[in-house]
């Protein structure tokens, strides 16, 4: 399986509640989540983010609680997958739980800016930033 599509960058850190926020765990509904994806994060990702995009992040991505509406919502919005220096365990089995593929890859994850373009082939594990031409 291979993705391809836009950066989207966040530091370190990034916890469930800036993922989706509490306020909007009323619903479980896929397409609702999505709609206030990274809302405290970036007010504008959920009405900007593109199918097959991929989120690009520092350390601990995901950390906070275990809420299974973090991974649901970000594969709702359409991001194909989520690339990290590293992802809160909790996080972590979340995403395989819900179907949502991770990477973790410090040296994309610090070297990739918000809107380079970055392939992704699951099958080798291979990131490719090519808007800046390098191979993780």
């Amino acid at each position: 399986m291979k993705f391809n599509g836009k950066a989207w960058k966040f530091g370190a850190d990034i916890d469930t509640d800036r993922i989706i926020p509490a306020r909007y765990l009323n619903t479980s509904d896929p397409k609702e989540l999505a709609k206030h994806c990274m809302e405290d994060a970036d007010p504008s990702f959920a009405s900007r983010v593109s199918s097959g995009d991929v989120i690009v992040a520092d350390k601990n991505f995901g950390c906070g609680s275990s809420r299974e509406h973090a991974p649901i919502a970000i594969k709702a919005s359409g991001v194909a997958c989520v690339i990290a220096r590293s992802f809160a365990r909790i996080f972590y089995r979340n995403s395989f739980n819900m179907g949502l593929p991770i990477l973790e890859c410090e040296e994309a994850a610090a070297s990739t800016e918000s809107g380079d373009v970055i392939e992704v082939d699951m099958s080798t594990g291979e990131i490719v930033n090519v808007t800046k031409g390098k191979r993780f």
